[in-house]
């Protein structure tokens, strides 16, 4: 379940009163926990009432209210948005935060409304619906697309060429003899096993995946998109529909170094990656 975490504010958040290192460390390393767990999806603390504003609403009319706001114990000094498996579970954690106050304060849970919580109201699943897509456009407006290149055995070749002229600067890189699973019999060439499995680099503000691919790529004659999709509905939705017309050519499945991973060319002729970003720890 979703739940927003919320801080109330006190006497020394809304006079401004900044945290002491102490306090701020604690509260690091408490959001280093939340982290780790793979709870915490968002964090953020808020300025004094005294430097936002509030609008009030009165039929067609619009007011603005400058702060600061006198109901201390209604205003809210910061959240968290948590996605944990009770409410009990966000109980325990809440439990667990240091105070964020100098004085007594108050954590505040409250749990995210749910598309199934309207359906009394939404009779007809139009509103489902529009929230549905609502959530496509949003998790594709965070999708990150990268170019990735196949060499044919010739990747080591290109980024040295690509590092003394375009001044290219590699990051990741692992071959295939270092995989920790192994390779399928048959899959490689004589020889390719010291070849890039896979590797990073970048040319300016551009980020570029490469590879050796598996020498069966014959002449360079294109390359593949990768789209890295935070929500595994959205890239089930996504590689479904760049197969529709095109072909399949590794299916969606774990792998070591994403949750989800597949292979695709579009009916278009264009080759696509897509994947699940990854994750060294698992949500709790």
């Amino acid at each position: 379940m979703k739940v927003m975490v919320i801080v109330k504010a006190s006497e020394s958040s809304e006079a401004g009163k900044m945290p002491s290192q102490a306090l701020l460390q604690a509260m690091g390393d408490f959001n280093e926990t939340l982290v780790k767990a793979g709870i915490m999806e968002a964090g953020e603390g808020l300025k004094p009432s005294s430097e936002g504003v509030r609008v009030r609403f009165d039929g067609r009319d619009r007011s603005v209210t400058k702060g600061p706001f006198a109901e201390t114990n209604e205003l809210v000094a910061g959240y968290w948005v948590w996605n944990v498996r009770s409410m009990e579970d966000a109980i325990a954690w809440v439990k667990k935060c240091p105070n964020p106050m100098e004085e007594a304060s108050d954590i505040e849970i409250r749990p995210y409304f749910e598309m199934d919580d309207f359906a009394g109201i939404d009779s007809d699943g139009s509103v489902r619906e529009q929230e549905d897509k609502l959530r496509q456009t949003l998790s594709m407006q965070k999708a990150q697309s990268n170019c990735y290149l196949f060499f044919s055995g010739r990747c080591d070749e290109a980024l040295e060429y690509y590092q003394k002229h375009l001044g290219a600067s590699v990051g990741l890189m692992f071959r295939f003899n270092e995989s920790p699973d192994p390779i399928p019999e048959g899959m490689l060439p004589p020889g390719f096993e010291e070849k890039v499995m896979h590797c990073e680099f970048r040319i300016g503000d551009m980020k570029i995946f490469a590879s050796d691919g598996c020498g069966d790529e014959g002449p360079f004659t294109g390359f593949n998109l990768t789209l890295t999709i935070d929500s595994e509905d959205e890239a089930r939705r996504v590689f479904d529909a760049l197969a529709d017309g095109g072909s399949v050519r590794m299916p969606l499945e774990k792998t070591f170094w994403s949750p989800l991973y597949g292979q695709v060319t579009d009916k278009f002729g264009i080759g696509w990656m897509v994947m699940l970003p990854s994750s060294d720890t698992n949500p709790q």
